[in-house]
């Protein structure tokens, strides 16, 4: 049998895409998010595949998972960081607690994976840590300003974590997606941010990235061979200019 991979958000976008890429090549699969029902739509027909209800903020919540799935399937070679969320608006006027959600999700969330798997990585000289961020994380967005901090976070956390585990032959891995076809702009508040959006993806000829071509590029990723770390790939739709 295959090496266990771990995706968080696995229940649409990006990961269930992810999900589903590695399913095919007979990985068994942790499928991690916080909606169970969508996560079993995403698992119909996959083998060997374990479903949790978990939030990426709670760090108990979340190692537990990962122990039950690695107690059945071995332990962990690919974890997929890929919980996140996208809370558009401008600083003068956006509810603070939308920066804190952003901040606890897309840079907790990943700290907190990444320290449950890591140890057992280092140890074994093996394994691979993929953290989803965005363009985002190294240029800025018009209403973007506190989801623009939380993905340079990620940047900044994903090369230091990959520094100090390279010496252990540890694979710390980075996407960064353009404008892509997901739900995170079904939980935007701010109703001018999404037309500013809106106006954006007009400018690309309302053209974003298919997640599964970010699905297929994170496969390639983790198929080279444990000495080569593809370190960052951004990508996104040809048409966007920014």
């Amino acid at each position: 049998m295959k090496k266990l991979v771990v995706i968080t958000g696995a229940s649409s976008g990006f990961g269930a895409q992810i999900a589903k890429i590695f399913s095919a090549d007979g990985y068994p699969l942790l499928l991690l998010g916080r909606r169970l029902e969508k996560l079993e739509k995403v698992a119909q027909g996959m083998d060997n595949v374990m479903l949790e209800k978990v939030d990426v903020t709670d760090y108990a919540q979340f190692e537990k998972a990962i122990r039950k799935a690695e107690a059945k399937y071995g332990k962990t070679d690919l974890l997929v960081n890929n919980a996140g969320v996208m809370l558009l608006g401008n600083v003068q006027n956006q509810d603070p607690t939308e920066w804190q959600t952003m901040l606890d999700t897309n840079v907790m969330g990943v700290l907190n994976g990444t320290q449950i798997v890591l140890n057992d990585m280092r140890e074994r000289q093996h394994g691979t840590i993929l953290n989803m961020s965005s363009l985002a994380g190294k240029k800025t967005f018009v209403n973007h300003a506190a989801y623009v901090a939380s993905k340079f976070g990620v940047h900044g956390l994903s090369e230091t974590i990959r520094e100090e585990s390279a010496p252990k032959n540890v694979r710390i891995m980075m996407v960064e997606p353009g404008a892509a076809e997901t739900e995170l702009l079904t939980h935007v508040t701010s109703k001018s941010a999404l037309t500013d959006y809106e106006a954006w993806k007009e400018t690309m000829g309302g053209i974003t990235l298919d997640p599964k071509h970010v699905a297929e590029t994170v496969k390639f990723m983790y198929d080279m061979p444990q000495e080569v770390n593809i370190r960052e790939v951004d990508i996104a739709a040809t048409k966007q200019d920014s």
